[in-house]
């Protein structure tokens, strides 16, 4: 059984990702359940995804402490999220901060020090400059997809498989571009 929790901001393509990876687990002969919880992500609030698989799975929400594998588009909403990452769990951020609206409209300021503290309370946490290998690929869009790319070879998803599920998950037109930046991702990490 897997337990993957996805996090990040509005439009950063969240629930494209839990799409990919309940593809990939049909295409891999394994149940799958995915719970989507959108909050305020028309206005770049948090959204987030979990996203379960295995031979048999009954409920599609990830318990506090059972997700063995974070994956946050965002640093503050990888500190949002944490509390779900069981103790040997892999946390996987995109090295990025996107100011939310307090942080923007000057209510509060943007959390300091979040990244040495996720270093610091998480074993195996992984900070990639997604965006911008995304953007190397051809469109910052694709960092969702390039974070897949890191997940699969992290936890040794079969890379064959997950490409298929990333190629039937997004638009043709787009698909070249997609599967670049998932190469990009795959490759960054060891």
């Amino acid at each position: 059984m897997m337990n993957i929790l996805i996090a990040g901001v509005g439009g950063q393509g969240t629930l494209l990702t839990s799409r990919v990876l309940g593809k990939y687990a049909q295409l891999a002969g394994m149940d799958c359940k995915l719970s989507e919880v959108h909050g305020m992500s028309q206005r770049g609030g948090s959204v987030t995804t979990h996203v379960r698989m295995g031979e048999k799975i009954h409920s599609p929400v990830i318990w506090e402490g059972g997700a063995d594998m974070i994956i946050a588009f965002e640093v503050l909403e990888a500190a949002r999220v944490k509390h779900f990452l069981k103790k040997d769990g892999i946390l996987l951020v995109n090295d990025e901060r996107i100011l939310p609206m307090p942080c923007i409209t000057g209510a509060v300021e943007y959390p300091s020090g979040l990244k040495s503290s996720l270093l610091q309370e998480v074993n195996r946490a992984y900070f990639v400059p997604a965006k911008e290998m995304a953007e190397t690929a051809g469109s910052g869009k694709a960092t969702n997809i390039v974070m897949l790319g890191c997940l699969c070879r992290l936890f040794g998803f079969d890379r064959d498989v997950m490409e298929q599920a990333v190629s039937a998950c997004v638009p043709e037109k787009f698909r070249e571009l997609n599967l670049h930046a998932f190469d990009i991702g795959y490759n960054r990490v060891k």
